[in-house]
């Protein structure tokens, strides 16, 4: 039994004073390098060993500095949450104050922008920093639900001893990531946060289906800007000789002429008007929209096959590849499944079957239409890199992969095989 990991359910079920006692216990044999009476949670484990490898002292205060109210506001007002945060919430904050609990809103770095609730609970979290403008990321306060959240890039909830710094082991707090679906990016998370004695298992549920509430509302936000892009577009496009479409600043497209339409084209974050190099296009021009651009195709042979590939999987939540060749030098950005895939190649040069692909990432191999699917949304963007049959990096390309500086902190959202293969000691799986 020592080593099946305890879960929210069994916790749950015991005395509240039993569950606290059992934590306690486990956190202190795991902290003190002892074998603990039952195996932390997968996700809580993985989260103390991020924090000793880090330096994090457990017996610390949580972090005290706040943001400036210049800076705070500055932050509210330029996250995408803004649009949508209040819309999507009212009901979690009605429930949370409700059941003696407050309802915090952070940015992709763990700092809290809003936070509403029960009043006696929002005195007793300033006593913790829980404030706005506070920061909640695992490098400054540890283990708790919005910071382990953005780590993992997926919903969690910690409770008490659960947390690594032991001042915050009578609270209990869930929390979810939001991510902007026009490029997958980190928004924030949203969290339930609350004394001890307020802990249930459905919380993570009810904080889960309402980040999902906010994608979704981000989601039609989009398609309505993108439709209206679509309108201006539309008559220039039809003026247009050749190939050319209209995208907007995230790259969907909204409009094209002369070429098969894609969902989305990877744009580089410095774009400007005039000349640039697309791996997928070749040479173009791009002309502002309201909302968006007009890439104008430069009839001419296609480009040389690129010479480099890196993909750069060192930072906790930024993923990239650059293409680098004869005609300039690309970057994009990667989801996280995205990244896996693109490791799995790196390592494997002779290249891999949709099957094998399936396994790697899915520990099934079974699952070939996913991979087929996932790989044909990268092929798409990365012409004259990627070959398949089998999925591989063409023979011609250079490709380097950079590592995080510890390997356990490779892709550390991932549960692929692949992935938690090449942690262990820093070593490809063969």
């Amino acid at each position: 039994m020592k080593d099946t990991p305890l879960d929210l359910s069994r916790l749950a079920t015991m005395d509240g004073g039993q569950a606290t006692r059992l934590l306690q216990r486990i956190r202190e044999a795991s902290l003190a390098g002892d074998r603990p009476p039952v195996a932390p949670r997968p996700v809580i484990g993985a989260s103390w060993q991020r924090m000793r490898r880090l330096g994090v002292d457990p017996d610390r205060q949580a972090g005290r500095v706040v943001l400036a109210a210049e800076e705070l506001e500055h932050r509210r007002r330029t996250s995408a949450l803004a649009e949508v945060i209040r819309g999507v919430t009212g009901g979690l904050t009605d429930v949370a104050d409700a059941t003696l609990q407050i309802l915090v809103v952070s940015d992709d770095q763990g700092r809290v922008l809003w936070r509403e609730g029960n009043p006696r609970v929002s005195r007793r979290a300033d006593s913790i920093s829980l404030a706005e403008g506070a920061a909640w990321a695992e490098q400054v306060t540890g283990t708790n639900a919005i910071g382990t959240a953005l780590a993992a890039r997926a919903p969690v909830q910690v409770h008490a001893a659960e947390h690594f710094v032991h001042t915050l082991a009578h609270w209990t707090c869930a929390a979810a990531p939001v991510h902007d679906p026009r490029d997958g990016r980190l928004l924030g998370a949203i969290d339930v946060s609350g004394p001890a004695v307020g802990f249930h298992p459905t919380t993570l549920a009810l904080v889960t289906s309402v980040a999902r509430l906010a994608e979704s509302e981000l989601r039609e936000r989009h398609q309505r800007a993108v439709e209206r892009l679509r309108s201006v577009a539309a008559p220039i496009l039809c003026r247009v000789g050749g190939r050319a479409m209209a995208v907007d600043t995230h790259g969907w497209t909204a409009a094209v002429t002369g070429m098969a339409p894609v969902d989305r084209l990877p744009l580089p974050k410095s774009l400007r008007p005039g000349r640039l190099w697309l791996p997928s296009l070749g040479r173009c021009t791009a002309e502002p929209l309201p909302g968006g651009w007009l890439l104008t195709v430069e009839e001419e042979p296609p480009p040389e096959t690129p010479s480099k590939v890196v993909l750069d999987l060192s930072r906790p939540r930024r993923w990239s590849l650059t293409v680098t060749g004869a005609a300039g030098s690309w970057a994009q950005e990667l989801t996280p499944r995205h990244a896996e895939l693109l490791y799995v190649l790196a390592v494997h040069r002779d290249g891999r079957s949709a099957a094998e692909l399936a396994a790697d990432v899915f520990g099934d191999p079974t699952r070939t239409v996913t991979v087929r699917a996932e790989m044909s949304r990268v092929r798409r963007h990365l012409a004259g890199v990627l070959a398949h049959r089998p999925y591989r990096f063409s023979e011609e390309v250079e490709v380097e992969v950079v590592r995080p500086e510890h390997p356990a902190d490779l892709l550390p959202h991932s549960t692929a095989p692949a992935v938690t293969g090449g942690r262990l000691f820093g070593l490809d799986p063969a």
